[in-house]
């Protein structure tokens, strides 16, 4: 049986990724393993001797759940027979997709769409996944009008 990975975040396009990879799993016989990286980004600790309220990695890896929990409810009603793993994991989202996708035979990730800037059509961890994938991948696009 073949592998999917696919990047979880939340996003439209994210979302978009998720059900095209569930479409291939399904004409396939594929199983997925919907992945979803966090990070606790420097800046939260604050400055020197600063120490945070909470224990923000906590947070972090929660908020992490509770995205991919929702991306993949959001899909039950069509994953049909397609079994569906849910990897969090901590660290960069490009190397963390990557590093899950050493065995896959398909990655698909979401791009970033025409966010900040309308010339950058992807963002930078699906070009990094694009350049350093070692299995085939997809990039999927928002829909038109969405």
């Amino acid at each position: 049986m073949s592998l999917i990975v696919v990047g979880v975040d939340g996003s439209e396009p994210s979302n978009e990724a998720l059900r095209y990879a569930l479409h291939q799993a399904t004409l396939e016989g594929a199983e997925i393993r919907a992945v979803t990286a966090w990070h606790v980004p420097a800046a939260t600790y604050g400055g020197p001797g600063a120490s945070p309220l909470v224990n923000v990695r906590e947070v972090f890896e929660e908020d992490a759940e509770a995205i991919s929990a929702t991306a993949l409810d959001s899909v039950r009603a069509e994953d049909g027979d397609v079994k569906i793993d849910a990897v969090i994991r901590e660290g960069h989202p490009a190397k963390v997709l990557l590093d899950a996708a050493a065995d896959a035979d398909l990655l698909v990730v979401g791009s970033r769409g025409l966010g900040g800037f309308s010339e950058l059509l992807l963002g930078s961890v699906s070009h990094e996944c694009a350049q350093h994938s070692t299995c085939p991948i997809v990039i999927v696009h928002r829909r038109s009008g969405a």
